[in-house]
């Protein structure tokens, strides 16, 4: 195999400038696992455009049935490594859940989710929302506008249900965010009691992401927050509306990541770097000339083998717009970024978000100090690994210098209050000064001892 790519890429070097020099792989047959989200584009893109095979990389893509499935796919062996929730490196580095050391070289995305409601609730909510001058719902949405609704049902003696797709997922934390700043208690966690739902006013369930239109439907859950392209089906379907995009939560925040164990990376640096090279290739291709290769990509999506959802329900997120209701479909062009903005650099400000949030809601049930925080995002986010691809390809001259964080200590410049819709800044140097900010929430000393949060 690696005779004939090395003859291939000697050939393909007579008619062309750049070409990716073959690196002497550890592995070179590998299976990557992903779950049916738009913001797999990376992997699958990786493998259409032939960027893995450039690398020498036979790569197998394989869709899993749920998160949980696939972080332990990674962790037994069966997977190499997956496009992965943010939180799960880490939780599983820290012990919370499944113990293993995973670690990330290379960040897949930023923004990509949306929180959606039932029609029943859409419409309980709209005398809360103020209107811009044609009549439509302004932008974005507070949850002060849902606290009436979920008011009311607390009068009938009714929970108010909604879905996220596991607890360490983005859409977690980002649903308990949304809630929280328009003065909803998400709930909490504790280690006698991991249902998230202690203290609760919304009672947040795990349902995965396909699954979640159907859910709703049923009326089993009356929201969700979810990746694409699952909030664009249900105004597709005609059965909810979504309130607020992550991109207008926090501007361009982290979303997924490429995970793999600790000790594949060791076993397998020279493979290691090769998979990185591929997936930045793959995300440069995703963002390039303005998104221009989106109509390309949302084809490819569309296959059943990858996401499977109709052309025109993934295009109305990935080209650049998104649809709230049925003719509402506005600009947002960030909606989904795979490269501009350093997107695919493992920033430790990123973990530590992720981290100050497990503690915010209990998930880490005792203080700690800012240092941890460094030393655990450190020990999961390796900028090294992914340095050390980019500078490869930018020798091949795959890639532009600059293009990349070179000169990075791994921490972005704090999000300005105007970035976030609780106005509040966050700073990752600092994460127990930024959750003292959050008004809603665990700070200091505090735990949760039963149903209570004591300290």
């Amino acid at each position: 195999m690696k005779k004939f790519l090395l003859s291939l890429a000697a050939s393909t070097a007579l008619v062309s400038p750049a070409f990716a020099q073959m690196l002497d792989l550890e592995k070179d047959e590998l299976t990557f696992g992903f779950i049916k989200l738009t913001d797999m584009a990376p992997l699958a893109v990786a493998y259409e455009q032939g960027y893995f095979l450039d690398e020498g990389l036979f790569v197998t893509l394989e869709a899993q049935a749920n998160w949980k499935v696939l972080l332990d796919g990674v962790i037994g062996g069966q997977l190499d490594g997956a496009h992965m929730l943010a939180g799960q490196p880490l939780a599983a580095t820290i012990g919370y859940g499944t113990e293993a050391h995973i670690i990330t070289p290379f960040s897949m995305d930023l923004n990509g989710n949306g929180i959606t409601v039932s029609n029943e609730v859409w419409e309980q909510m709209l005398p809360n929302i103020p209107k811009i001058d044609d009549g439509r719902p302004q932008h974005p949405i507070s949850a002060a506008a849902l606290k009436p609704v979920v008011d009311e049902f607390q009068a009938r003696g009714e929970p108010f249900n909604m879905g996220m797709v596991f607890p360490v997922s983005t859409h977690n934390y980002e649903l308990r965010y949304w809630l929280a700043a328009g003065g909803l208690e998400p709930g909490y966690y504790s280690p006698e009691n991991i249902s998230g739902q202690i203290g609760a006013d919304v009672f947040l369930s795990v349902t995965p992401p396909p699954q979640m239109p159907a859910t709703l439907e049923a009326g089993t859950i009356h929201g969700y927050c979810v990746g694409e392209p699952w909030n664009q089906q249900a105004v597709f379907k005609g059965i909810g509306v979504p309130v607020i995009t992550d991109y207008q939560l926090w501007k361009n925040n982290p979303e997924k990541v490429f995970g793999i164990t600790k000790e594949f990376s060791e076993e397998n640096p020279n493979t290691t770097k090769a998979v990185v090279k591929a997936l930045i290739r793959a995300a440069m291709w995703l963002d390039e000339n303005d998104n221009g290769n989106r109509p390309e990509a949302v084809e490819i999506l569309s296959r059943p083998e990858y996401v499977g959802a109709d052309y025109d329900v993934i295009a109305n997120s990935m080209t650049g717009f998104f649809e709230f209701e049925k003719g509402d479909k506005r600009d947002i062009p960030d909606f989904n970024v795979f490269f501009r903005y350093n997107a695919t650099y493992p920033f430790y400000s990123d973990a530590i978000w992720y981290l100050t949030q497990m503690r915010r809601w209990g998930q880490i049930a005792e203080p700690k100090p800012d240092s941890w925080y460094d030393e655990v995002a450190k020990s999961v986010y390796k900028p090294e690994i992914y340095l050390d691809a980019a500078r490869a390809l930018v020798d091949e001259g795959l890639a532009d210098e600059a293009d990349f964080p070179w000169d990075s200590d791994g921490y972005k410049a704090p999000t300005p209050a105007e970035d976030i819709i609780d106005g509040i800044a966050y700073d990752g140097r600092t994460p127990n000064a930024y959750l003292e900010s959050l008004p809603i929430g665990l700070k200091g000393d505090q735990i949760v001892v039963g149903n209570e949060i004591q300290g």
